[in-house]
């Protein structure tokens, strides 16, 4: 599966649109996390469990997105886009977006 985030893919040429797809994830970082990065907080600078929590969070979404290209046959997600946002003081949501497409090669 290609995801990318440009509308034309290097090399192909959309065939058909299947339609818009997106995965949703919800996250929220434990007290024990909560409490370490508000101590790092203190001292400034990168914040690592946030940064992991994200990161890993952003990788599901796609994940997520992915299945439903996939569930909708398709073999690219063309377009794709991150969205994210916090839901009270603990937790982060991100949505992974883009548009389901098949391919073929260019010529």
């Amino acid at each position: 599966m290609i995801v990318a985030t440009t509308e034309n893919i290097a090399g192909y040429r959309i065939k058909e649109t299947k339609g818009q797809v997106f995965g949703v994830v919800v996250r929220s970082r434990g007290l024990g996390g909560n409490i370490v990065a508000a101590l790092r907080s203190i001292m400034g600078g990168e914040i690592t469990e946030y940064t992991q929590l994200v990161e890993e969070t952003r990788r599901h979404a796609i994940d997520r997105m992915v299945q439903n290209a996939q569930a909708m046959g398709a073999d690219a997600v063309a377009m794709m886009r991150f969205d994210s946002s916090e839901m009270g003081n603990t937790m982060t949501e991100v949505v992974a977006y883009g548009t389901a497409v098949t391919l073929v090669p260019a010529q």
